[in-house]
């Protein structure tokens, strides 16, 4: 074969693939990856820690449309606002699933693969981390002054008085030690730091537990809003909420029995002249509530300062005015009457309602409102100067025919249908729209009766909510902060101290060796060296580092 080397020119004492060897003739042969051999290349693609970065970082971009635009689950009216403000991007949002982000077959799929790349992360990291728990720390390197911190220090003592207190100080620091003889040195290996690694598969692990909880855990708890018109209460049964959203693991057992009551709404609010506008200091919704076999008791709902009752959070969503409105037939007989909640529809509280009269009457009637708790006109059209109900005004449109209630098929109370109905009053009858000020009752078209501003009264919008992986989460998350405290100021470390005799006595040897950047570990082989000294009764060396030696 060196024959042949030598009658090409190539040196001999050079390998065939140095770096300015002649390329080899033919192309390298690539071995064939079969259906097991891709699906483990895959495999081992998707349990890599890059790849649970970035699904992690994706994951939470993902999350991102879940704050912009409203969500059906959290928000279902303001799901239907946005199709009435945006009705040729609505389609678009909508066919991507953006109003159903966390729901979303993508969302899903990215928490999927991130939960199965976590878990193929964790279990051979934990394997690896508990064989090396019982390995043996390393042999002792030959030449320790090519390592962190070398320090040399001659004294008079017994080889193996220096050892044993050699393994003392080490133990007393929390090292585990081996030792290692041959070649007339002894020494003492020593390690320390593994909790780093185990704060690190904590760190994992809880954020498994987390994805768990939220995934599994958020299936049992439910979400409902409900209007909430003063003076009234509400009941925590499924027929009482406005709007329901279950989880998937849902039943009717999970609903508490208990009562709330809207007794006194309060708000705050000061006049900005930057903006020539109305804004809320604070809003205050006083309520009374009762729990199975308990006593009414008063409660104080806030924004961000939700309730917690049974279990469930009661959060205050909205505010705005019930006017009753009282319906009288010809003969004066009350055919309806009851607060109507009425949507605000700007700071100033300016609001739209529906009143819907199926019986009674001698047709179906309805009313399409409008409230200004402080009226003005401007411009001739009504509006509100303040949120404050200093001259309150209604508004209604009379519409009369078929309201679909009969039909079987549920409708919308906040909306009106007018376009198979007869106007009666209002912009498109030939009456104008009945006007009435709180107190006032003024005549129906066509002789059907009266109507009246009996009342003004408020009403809040809450959510209740029920999350029964709220704990599991919270301790998830405290574990998971406290396994990345531990990965991060927990240094890993190799220290040894070799015991050999010379000429001028015992000759101790100290030095280290971190995994990773360790800035203080020349000063932690320094201190080592000290105290094992000051434990075998000589003079400390100084605090100082001689210089590592290139080879």
């Amino acid at each position: 074969m060196s024959s042949s080397r030598s009658d090409r020119g190539v040196d001999p004492m050079r390998p065939d693939d140095h770096v300015d060897a002649a390329p080899a003739s033919g192309s390298p042969a690539q071995p064939r990856l079969d259906a097991r051999g891709y699906a483990r290349f895959f495999w081992r693609q998707l349990t890599s820690m890059r790849t649970a970065i970035v699904l992690l970082l994706l994951l939470a971009v993902a999350a991102v449309p879940g704050s912009l635009v409203p969500q059906r689950s959290s928000d279902p009216n303001g799901v239907i606002q946005y199709k009435q403000q945006y009705p040729e991007l609505f389609p678009v949002l909508d066919s991507l699933s953006l109003f159903d982000t966390f729901s979303s077959p993508w969302f899903s799929a990215i928490y999927l693969l991130l939960f199965v790349s976590l878990v193929g992360c964790i279990l051979p990291r934990t394997k690896h981390h508990f064989d090396a728990l019982r390995a043996r720390p390393p042999r002792t390197p030959a030449r320790l002054e090519r390592l962190v911190g070398f320090r040399r220090v001659a004294v008079q003592v017994d080889p193996e008085s220096a050892v044993e207190s050699a393994r003392s100080v080490l133990r007393g620091q929390g090292y585990r030690v081996e030792r290692y003889d041959g070649s007339g040195v002894r020494s003492i290996s020593a390690e320390r730091g593994y909790l780093r690694e185990t704060g690190n598969l904590i760190f994992h692990i809880s954020l498994v537990g987390v994805l768990i909880a939220v995934g599994i855990g958020g299936g049992f708890g439910y979400s409902g809003q409900r209007i909430l018109v003063q003076d009234t209460a509400f009941t925590n049964s499924l027929g009482s909420y406005d709007s329901f959203n279950p989880g998937r693991f849902f039943t009717d057992d999970q609903l508490d029995a208990y009562a709330i009551r809207l007794d006194d709404f309060v708000a705050e609010y000061e006049f900005d002249l930057d903006t020539i506008s109305w804004q809320p200091l604070d809003f205050d919704a006083q309520l009374s509530v009762r729990e199975q076999g308990g006593e009414w008791e008063a409660q104080s709902l806030r924004i961000n300062a939700p309730l917690d009752i049974a279990g469930t959070q009661v959060y205050l969503l909205g505010n705005g005015y019930a006017p009753i409105v009282t319906v009288r037939d010809p003969a004066g007989t009350i055919v309806s009457s009851g607060p109507v909640a009425f949507r605000p529809q700007d700071n100033n509280l300016f609001s739209l309602g529906v009143i819907k009269v199926p019986d009674g009457l001698d047709e179906q009637l309805g009313m399409v409102g409008i409230f200004a708790p402080d009226a003005i006109e401007v411009a001739g059209v009504l509006a509100s100067f303040s949120p404050e109900p200093a001259d309150p005004l209604l508004q209604l449109e009379v519409y009369s025919g078929d309201l679909g209630l009969d039909d079987g098929v549920s409708v919308n109370a906040y909306a009106l249908d007018t376009d198979d109905l007869t106007p009666l009053a209002g912009r498109t009858a030939d009456e104008p729209a009945l006007e009435l000020a709180l107190g006032d009752e003024v005549e129906l078209p066509n002789g059907l009766g009266t109507v009246e501003f009996t009342e003004l009264r408020r009403f809040v919008s809450i959510e209740i909510h029920h999350d029964p992986s709220q704990v599991w989460v919270l301790l998830f998350s405290i574990t998971l902060l406290g396994g990345l405290l531990v990965s991060l100021f927990v240094p890993r470390r190799r220290v040894w101290i070799k015991v050999r005799d010379s000429a001028e006595g015992t000759v101790l040897e100290y030095a280290g060796l971190a995994r990773g950047e360790d800035a203080r570990l020349a000063d932690a082989v320094a201190d080592l060296a000290i105290r094992h000294t000051t434990a075998l009764g000589v003079p400390a060396p100084e605090r100082h580092t001689e210089p590592r030696m290139d080879a």
